[in-house]
């Protein structure tokens, strides 16, 4: 019997026709008017469209609208079908375990079903999802990623650290295809601190001539404070020239200093979708991967597109996703808004501002929502800031809600009240209610945080009963 095989499972030619890397995206389709690049995603949008009609996650979410396979034609369309989101999905494994019924998979008898990898999400914000690729969707996630990073200025000289963590979730295993397919940089597969101990990865950057880090810049920031601890002092004995990884609110200035003045590149993705946006060498917003994915800003209130530069949920259509596992106006809940004005790259693609924060990780206090991800950037403003922190949400006897960020902080100013003090004032003037404060000692939220072992650590605890209480 022939099994289906991954290398022939898609035409790779046109994948990197409809995908171009290095110089072929920037110098063209990145240039190109929108109408042209509206065209590229109308083609793949309708193709998406057509594959997610035989899903039965999509016919019975789309049919539950009333909604026929005449009723959208094309990108024009797209206001028509229904924003999901990770509770959808997460439905659909509850009522079609175990890989749920998102996936395509019943169009192909099982010795013919198309080679797939799977993976899960992080668990962030709860029990971890499913996450499946075809050979073609995993390709152009490894590809979308090597083109980031060669935009913000990878090097073939570069020695590459990666601390993406590994086991069943994606992203340290996708950013090894990225380096090892599309560029050819060495590239250390590092993973986590509980996959290799800190101490470990600063002395293989020494020893290796690391350049450049890829990951989560919580843990990266930490590595740095490593580094010093073992007296070797990064600029100096660890030459580490950029890194490329997800800055979000966090203090570039500061963790360029903690790095020796290395150049820091935000770019932005989750599990589902893949790369979605990231800085160029101008750092002037977030430029869309247009070619790959379209993006909508959404009112989570209306489901209507936001107006100007308010925030607004990335919804993502994933143009490339058109076999195993589309991908159609999916609600991330990450927030943005969009960037105005031109780029001084000449590029035509749609940018925006970054990641503020998360929609469904947001506490409410006396009518002012407060993001957890966000007061990083406020934190920065003091000098004694260790870098970590928690935010604990409560309920009093009285139904009143309340706020305590737990805060590291360097040489001992946990132990002083009007640092405290000045920690709170600065919260609660920046925005806008009163939040209380809590000062620990360096590495005192590691437990809670969860930072040596998660790619993404956890920055709020919310012990308020649930609404079904």
């Amino acid at each position: 019997m022939t099994y289906p095989n991954y290398f022939e499972s898609f035409d790779y030619a046109q994948m990197r026709r409809d995908f171009p890397l290095g110089a072929d995206f920037s110098d063209d389709f990145a240039k190109r008017s929108r109408d042209e690049i509206r065209a590229h995603q109308d083609r793949l949008f309708r193709r998406c469209v057509q594959r997610a009609w035989e899903i039965p996650f999509y016919q019975r979410l789309w049919g539950e609208q009333g909604l026929t396979p005449h009723d959208v034609q094309g990108l024009d369309d797209i206001e028509k079908l229904p924003i999901f989101g990770k509770s959808d999905l997460m439905k659909s494994l509850a009522d079609h375990p175990p890989y749920g019924d998102y996936h395509g998979f019943d169009k192909w008898d099982i010795e013919q079903r198309p080679v797939t990898v799977i993976h899960t999400t992080s668990g962030t914000t709860g029990r971890p999802q499913v996450v499946l690729f075809s050979p073609k969707s995993r390709e152009v996630q490894a590809l979308l990623v090597a083109r980031i990073w060669r935009m913000q200025g990878l090097r073939s000289t570069d020695v590459i650290h990666s601390v993406y963590g590994h086991g069943m979730i994606n992203g340290g295993h996708f950013v090894r295809e990225a380096a090892l397919h599309y560029t050819n940089s060495l590239f250390l597969s590092a993973g986590t601190g509980k996959e290799t101990r800190s101490v470990t990865q600063i002395e293989l950057m020494r020893d290796l001539k690391v350049t450049v880090i890829v990951g989560f810049v919580d843990y990266i920031r930490q590595l740095s404070e490593t580094a010093r601890e073992m007296g070797l002092e990064p600029g100096r004995d660890l030459p580490i020239r950029a890194i490329f990884g997800h800055v979000g609110r966090e203090s570039r200035s500061a963790l360029s200093r903690a790095w020796g003045g290395a150049e820091i590149f935000d770019w932005y993705g989750v599990a589902d979708t893949g790369p979605i946006a990231a800085e160029g060498p101008d750092r002037d917003g977030m430029y869309v991967m247009e070619d790959a994915q379209y993006l909508e800003l959404i009112d989570e209130s209306t489901g209507r597109a936001v107006n100007g530069e308010e925030a607004g949920d990335m919804v993502v259509t994933s143009l490339y996703r058109d076999d195993v596992y589309p991908l159609i106006r999916f609600n991330t809940h990450d927030l943005s808004a969009w960037k105005s004005g031109t780029s001084s790259l000449g590029f035509q693609l749609q940018r925006t501002v970054g990641v503020l924060g998360r929609s469904d990780n947001m506490v409410k206090l006396r009518g002012i929502n407060v993001y957890p991800l966000a007061l990083a950037a406020i934190l920065n403003e003091r000098s004694e800031f260790a870098g970590e922190y928690i935010c604990r949400a409560r309920r009093d006897a009285s139904g009143r809600d309340n706020l305590c960020v737990i805060i590291e902080t360097r040489g001992g100013a946990h132990q002083d009240d009007e640092v405290a003090r000045g920690f709170a004032n600065l919260l609660s003037r920046r925005v806008g209610v009163e939040i209380e404060v809590e000062l620990v000692a360096p590495g005192a939220t590691a437990v809670l945080t969860q930072i040596e072992s998660r790619q993404k650590p956890i920055r709020l605890i919310d012990e308020r009963p649930k609404a079904s209480a």
